[in-house]
This record gives C-alpha cells, sequence and structure tokens, in this order.
C-alpha cells in the first residue's frame, strides 16, 4: 500500500488516499520516516538489515548451494549470534534457497493414454435399499 501512496501522492495526496484506503495517514508518515532514518526501525528491522549482507556472503561463499541449516551454522563459526528462524526467513526474504539433492519422488505414473473404466453408478451413490450397491475407491 506505501508503494501505491508513493506513485499517487502528487496526484491525490496522502490524507485522502489513506481515507479511501484502510489504512491511518500517521502509519503511512510513520513508514516514510522510517525509511528516511532507518534508526527509527524496530530492532528486529535493524537486525535484520544488518545480517542480510552477511547471510548474502555465506552463501555466496558456499556457491550458492547452502541452505538454511548450513548458512546459519556457517554464520555461528563465524561469531554471529542469530536464530535458525531468522535465517531461513531472510533467505526467503532475499529469495535465497539450497540445492536440493537427489531425485524427486515419484509415487505415482499414471497412463494418460490409457482408458478410465466406466463410471457405473453415475456419481449417483445412493442405494435404494442395502446390499444393492457397492462402491470401492483404491487410489
Amino acid at each position: 500500500m506505501i508503494a501505491f501512496i508513493d506513485e499517487h501522492r502528487g496526484d491525490y495526496g496522502v490524507e485522502p488516499i489513506c481515507r479511501v484506503l484502510p489504512i491511518a495517514p500517521s502509519t503511512c508518515h510513520e513508514h516514510l520516516a522510517q525509511r528516511r532514518d532507518p534508526s527509527r526501525q524496530s530492532p528486529r528491522a535493524q537486525h535484520d538489515e544488518a545480517m542480510k549482507p552477511e547471510v548474502r556472503h555465506v552463501f555466496d561463499a558456499n556457491f550458492k548451494v547452502y541452505g538454511v541449516r548450513k548458512v546459519w551454522r556457517q554464520l555461528r563459526r563465524e561469531g554471529f549470534d542469530i536464530a535458525r528462524c531468522t535465517v531461513e526467513r531472510l533467505m526467503r526474504d532475499l529469495g535465497l534457497q539450497g540445492v536440493i539433492r537427489g531425485k524427486p519422488v515419484r509415487t505415482t505414473m499414471s497412463d494418460k493414454t490409457a482408458p478410465c473404466p466406466l463410471d457405473q453408478v453415475n456419481r449417483q451413490f445412493h442405494a435404494p435399499a442395502p446390499n444393492r450397491l457397492w462402491v470401492s475407491d483404491f487410489t
């Protein structure tokens, strides 16, 4: 929403746009102030901004194959006190993903050319009396 407000603030102004959108003008002004002065951000946001280059460096230094666990362990070896879930969140924000080894598991290989059996009950699963209609599914 902030990007939309930035695009159209010259035409309409911040307050009229905020009246239409479900956002308070003070929220928009605070976000813009935080963008101008990063020291106004929350401690978590400041820590994230400081750690993103480190996560990117470890990922790039290891041929872009390390996943969350290995990046986290390498950061710990380098002396950074960071949680594994934080590394996971930062890698997701940066669009980084480790390489998955092995072949993907394929449990079913259906034959699209094989004829399907006819539907004997025409999707009407109501029997007129007991033991008149038996239905099974083995998928």
